[in-house]
C-alpha cells in the first residue's frame, strides 16, 4: 500500500493517495513518536543506559516469551539495545493500543449499527434468478418481503445493535491520548514540556482532519452520501461520537 520515498511526508508514497486511514493515522504515528523520542532520550540518552538497565530488558523479554509466547521463536523481533530501538518499540505499542484500535473499533456502530447495511445473519438464502425459484417470482413483486425474512430478527438486530452499540461508545471518564498530563510526568519540568508539545501537536492533529474531510477533491472523505473520516480525532466527549483516541484498548 506504500513505498519507501524520501520526498514524500513521513518517508512514504501511498498507493492510493486519497486513502483517509492512511494518510490521518501516518499524521498522528508521526506525533506519538515525536514524544516517544523526547521522553526516551531524556532518560536514556546512551545505549549504555539501556544496556545496564535489567528491568526494562527483562520487560521486554516478557513481552516476547511470556507476553506473546506462541511466537517467541518468529523471526523480525526487534532487539533492544539502544534508544532507538526502544522508541520504535514504544511507539508501535503505543500505536496498536491507542490509534489502530480507534481506527478499527470506534467506526462500528455508524457502519454496522443499521442492521440491513450490514447483517450479521441471514436465515433464509436469498432468491437466484432462476425462474423455478419459487421465491423469485415474490421477490420481483415484493422485495421487501424477501428480505424482512432473510435478514437478522427484530431480536437478533437488537442484539447487534446493542453489542456495536457497547463498543463503539467512549465512557464519561474515558482517557484520551495526550489529554492530560499523568502526575508523575508533571514533576519533571523537561517531560512536562515534551508533553505540552505533544498535547498541542494532538490539538493541530484535530484542525488537520477537518480541513482534509472538507475539502473537495478528496472524494473517499467528502461530498453527498460521504461520512467524514473522524475515527483518529483524537478527543472526544461521552457516548458514540466516532471520534476519539483513547490510551488503551478497554471495553
Amino acid at each position: 500500500m506504500a513505498v519507501e520515498d524520501p520526498s514524500s511526508p513521513h518517508g512514504l508514497k501511498l498507493a492510493i493517495e486519497d486513502y483517509p486511514y492512511a494518510n490521518d493515522s501516518l499524521e498522528l504515528w508521526a506525533i506519538i513518536k515525536q514524544w516517544v523520542s523526547d521522553y526516551v532520550n531524556h532518560y536514556y540518552p546512551e545505549a549504555s543506559l539501556i544496556e545496564s538497565d535489567s528491568e526494562l530488558l527483562a520487560w521486554w523479554e516478557e513481552v516476547r516469551t511470556v507476553g506473546h509466547g506462541d511466537k517467541k521463536d518468529e523471526q523480525g523481533w526487534p532487539e533492544l539495545k539502544t534508544p532507538q530501538d526502544l522508541i520504535e518499540i514504544i511507539t508501535t505499542i503505543v500505536w496498536v493500543a491507542s490509534g489502530h484500535h480507534a481506527a478499527v473499533n470506534f467506526g462500528q456502530y455508524a457502519y454496522a449499527g443499521y442492521v440491513p447495511n450490514r447483517p450479521t445473519i441471514t436465515r433464509r438464502n436469498m432468491p437466484n434468478e432462476d425462474k423455478k425459484d419459487k421465491d423469485w417470482k415474490l421477490f420481483l413483486e415484493k422485495p421487501e418481503e424477501i428480505l424482512l425474512k432473510t435478514f437478522p430478527s427484530q431480536l437478533q438486530a437488537l442484539k447487534v445493535m446493542s453489542t456495536l452499540s457497547v463498543l463503539s461508545e467512549h465512557s464519561p471518564d474515558e482517557e484520551y491520548l495526550g489529554k492530560k498530563i499523568e502526575p508523575v510526568w508533571a514533576e519533571d519540568p523537561v517531560i512536562t514540556s515534551a508533553f505540552d508539545k505533544f498535547h498541542g501537536s494532538l490539538n493541530k492533529l484535530e484542525s488537520t482532519i477537518a480541513t482534509r474531510n472538507a475539502d473537495e477533491n478528496l472524494f473517499n472523505r467528502h461530498g453527498a452520501g460521504v461520512m467524514p473520516y473522524e475515527l483518529l480525532i483524537p478527543f472526544s466527549g461521552k457516548g458514540i461520537t466516532g471520534t476519539g483516541v483513547p490510551y488503551s484498548i478497554s471495553i
